[in-house]
């Protein structure tokens, strides 16, 4: 399976997800079913993310294209999602485009990390290697926590989490039950992402315009807000 091929499959389950979310009513049959078919989005997402890091040219340019289109979808999601006396809450929430630039972020920083105390050759184990690692990472968590980005620090911990245990699946596997348990019994079907995930076989797949992909966020929020205004 190739990163279009999952691309794709985290497009559509993210589809499904805000669907459910924006236009049926939680006392729904389909609600819960929609809501945990959407489970299988993100953690592709934080992959792929990773999968970027490792094959990207110029990562300025990536973290630059997640920045601006975060900033681009906020109104659309926070029309979506944002309900006047309804769900206040949701006014105060950054897009998903926040939470996968600070975990770009993150994991870049350990990465070159990684890389410079790999050319001095020095233990793998090395304290202030680790120490700075778990700063970076910590402060991360903060950041996604205090700016109240949808999947807040367990997002960042996520995409962290394939980096890290990219060649370990078991405990890759472990990572992903611990995170996926702090938001319940719905959540854990975020596991079966992994299924897919295993059967990606390194190709990147057929070269669609990346915009297209960027795009698509902010513009089905914004269809699903016009529906949802017009239901």
């Amino acid at each position: 399976m190739s990163g279009y091929t999952l691309k794709l499959i985290a497009i559509f389950t993210m589809l499904i997800d805000h669907m459910t979310a924006v236009l049926v009513p939680m006392d729904h049959p389909f609600y819960l079913i929609g809501r945990i078919i959407g489970r299988l989005a993100f953690p592709i997402f934080c992959f792929l993310i990773v999968e970027g890091l490792l094959h990207t040219k110029n990562i300025n340019k990536y973290l630059l294209r997640l920045l601006i289109f975060a900033f681009i979808s906020e109104i659309p999601f926070d029309l979506a999602f944002y309900e006047p006396g309804l769900n206040n809450d949701h006014i105060y929430h950054q897009n998903i485009y926040f939470t996968l630039f600070i975990g770009l972020l993150v994991i870049a920083i350990i990465h070159n990390l990684d890389k410079y105390f790999k050319t001095k050759k020095v233990n793998k184990y090395n304290v202030s290697q680790i120490a700075l690692s778990v700063l970076v990472l910590v402060t991360g968590c903060l950041v996604a926590l205090l700016l109240y980005t949808d999947y807040s620090f367990v997002g960042i911990l996520m995409i962290w989490g394939f980096y890290k245990f990219k060649n370990n699946p078991t405990m890759l596997i472990v990572c992903m039950i611990l995170l996926n348990s702090l938001y319940g019994l719905e959540q854990m079907f975020a596991m079966l992402s992994l299924f897919l995930i295993k059967r990606y076989n390194g190709q990147r797949g057929p070269k669609i315009n990346k915009f297209i992909f960027y795009g698509f966020y902010p513009t089905h929020l914004l269809i699903l807000y016009l529906v949802k205004m017009f239901l």
